[in-house]
């Protein structure tokens, strides 16, 4: 049998325990992934998609219903190592899966217990770290490396297992954009000459638009799939949770302002999108657009945090993290730090909250109680109840018996009065979205946004002036990256200055009033979004400009070629601004021609 078919599976979490508090996250699913397919499972958090993950590579086996990979049954514990030597899968969380001291080691982990002998081992360890860029690395202990270098090391283990079937569970939302890409091109290719069969689950849009296949799981059932283009045209995935890729929800919105209702479902690439669009220009001259919101813009900013010659080095000076940074955090802003894996991002943000002495130079933090010097150990305290640091994995921060409890925490350790207690946590949880409901149950019940937002209210319970987050919607779904981003927007409006480390550069371009560009310990350029992403800083740190601002460019060249009057002015990195700003430009130009 070439694929891999899931036959009325159900699956529930703690049936074989006897607790009450089961959880069905599969109910009675089927569908069939045929052997050498690129298929995306899409979904929002809980639907279900990381389960059946796991039961396809046998970490779980169904409670009813079967699953037949390649025609074995992965009940049949005599077929448990066949599929295990077939199937590799890389999870969100490249800690779960690092179990060697050095690079090498734990890449050869895999390979090594399915028996493959050396030279051919060797062999296969060099070529997974040169595919995923850690080759220079392989003699580095694995806890020393950045998140997205784990995650790097994490694929580069399943490479060398050279499966036959490839799952990537949300494996790629560690990475940098150009990491990210050069890893699917790598996989892509790798599908085309030895017929891999390819199941990606993410919440990245632009992922799941480079599959042939997009299957949609909602409460453990599949509800919608069928080719990107049907999908993402159906108009049902907002009521799941989910959105459209940056390039579809920009025509779209063209087409709702020209009056269109839908685009057709066979629109399969940039180039079908932008003819599509293009044909609308007619209508695009009678239509009516709003005028642009203002755009906020901070006057006479005040300096809140101001690093000098900022320099440290890891591996007793052998390794340079980050280089004599010069950089100003102004009061009330949103400030993006971006850069590739390893660049010294999460080393900056551990100086900021003195969980790092400098080595050389100094972080001054301008408090509303005074100079705060990160050099000086007797600020270190104070220090971090003004700048509050949430990390990439805010579980990991997480440890007390209930949500009350893990909130307080730090209240507790400052000496708060129990009577001030209970109102902050109330406060910090209102912030966050937490419900009061769930403040008496244990935080490792909750969902994995639900960590996300006590492990924030958990700081900003202390109200820290400066708060500085590492990641804060990887691994959400859309709805949940939007809910946390609101929370952002909320925190900023009351007056938090916010720090924000991000790979995504369509969020990045949103969210922050300015943009902070690293690469290799050095600070490249520090600017607005719009002016940043003018600039070369983006190709200079190997990052890439935000999808929406690629596509936006192309369909504003198609239609100057049609128009070329038109005159697009200045960029913009939200889709129904952009499509109002296309629009109002097209009918401009008519206007004049006439």
């Amino acid at each position: 049998m070439d694929k891999i078919a899931v036959d009325s599976v159900t699956f529930t979490y703690g049936s074989d325990t006897g607790s009450e508090d089961t959880v069905t996250a599969l109910n009675n699913i089927s569908l069939d992934i045929p052997k050498g397919s690129y298929t995306a499972i899409l979904g929002a958090n809980g639907s279900g998609k990381s389960t059946l993950a796991k039961l396809i590579d046998v970490l779980e086996v169904p409670d009813a219903g079967k699953i037949l990979v390649f025609g074995m049954d992965t009940k049949d514990e005599a077929r448990f190592w066949d599929i295990r030597n077939k199937c590799a899968c890389v999870f969100q969380n490249p800690d779960n899966q690092i179990v060697g001291t050095l690079v090498e080691e734990d890449t050869a982990f895999g390979p090594e217990n399915m028996g493959v002998p050396n030279p051919e081992l060797s062999q296969r360890v060099e070529r997974s770290l040169k595919e995923v860029g850690l080759y220079e690395l392989r003699g580095r202990e694995s806890s020393s490396l950045s998140g997205g270098q784990k995650q790097k090391l994490a694929i580069a283990g399943a490479l060398a297992m050279e499966p036959e079937v490839l799952i990537l569970d949300e494996s790629t939302a560690m990475l940098d954009p150009v990491s990210r890409d050069e890893f699917l091109k790598l996989v892509e290719d790798m599908r085309k000459k030895k017929g891999l069969t390819l199941i990606t689950i993410t919440h990245d849009m632009s992922e799941a638009i480079r599959c042939d296949r997009v299957i949609v799981i909602d409460h453990g059932k599949v509800v919608i799939e069928g080719r990107p283009s049907e999908v993402f045209s159906s108009g049902k995935l907002g009521a799941l949770g989910l959105k459209q890729p940056e390039n579809f929800a920009l025509c779209y919105q063209i087409a709702g302002i020209c009056g269109c209702e839908i685009l057709p479902s066979d629109l399969e690439s940039d180039d079908s999108l932008i003819s599509a669009v293009v044909k609308m220009i007619p209508r695009m001259v009678s239509s009516y657009v709003q005028d642009f919101p203002p755009i906020e813009e901070i006057q006479d900013p005040e300096v809140i945090m101001r690093i000098k010659g900022l320099s440290m080095s890891y591996d007793r000076g052998l390794t340079k993290a980050i280089k004599d940074m010069d950089l100003e955090v102004r009061r009330g802003e949103i400030l993006g730090i971006c850069g590739r894996s390893g660049c010294g991002k999460t080393t900056l943000i551990s100086h900021m909250n003195a969980i790092f002495m400098p080595q050389t130079g100094d972080i001054e933090i301008f408090s509303k109680t005074g100079s705060l010097h990160t050099s000086d150990k007797k600020d270190k305290k104070q220090i971090r109840q003004v700048v509050g640091l949430v990390f990439q994995y805010p579980e990991y921060q997480l440890f007390e018996e209930t949500v009350f409890k893990d909130i307080a925490y730090g209240l507790k350790k400052a000496g708060v009065p129990d009577s001030e207690v209970k109102p902050r946590v109330i406060e910090a949880a209102r912030l966050t979205g937490i419900s009061e409901d769930i403040l008496n149950k244990s935080p490792f019940e909750l969902s994995g946004g639900q960590k996300r937002r006590v492990a924030l209210a958990g700081v900003l319970v202390m109200r820290p002036e400066i708060l500085v987050l590492d990641e804060p919607a990887s691994g959400l779904d859309p709805r949940g990256r939007d809910e946390m981003f609101k929370i952002i927007s909320d925190l900023k409006k009351n007056g938090t200055t916010i720090v924000l480390v991000s790979h995504n550069m369509d969020e990045a371009a949103r969210n922050c009033d300015r943009i902070c560009a690293i690469k290799d310990g050095e600070i490249l350029l520090t600017e607005t979004p719009v002016n940043f992403f003018m600039s070369d800083a983006c190709e200079r740190a190997g990052l890439t400009r935000p999808v929406l601002n690629i596509f936006a460019d192309k369909l504003r060249s198609a239609i100057q070629k049609e128009l070329p009057r038109c005159d697009f002015g200045r960029p913009y990195f939200d889709s129904a601004l952009e499509a109002a700003n296309i629009v109002r430009s097209v009918r401009k130009a008519v206007k004049k021609d006439a």
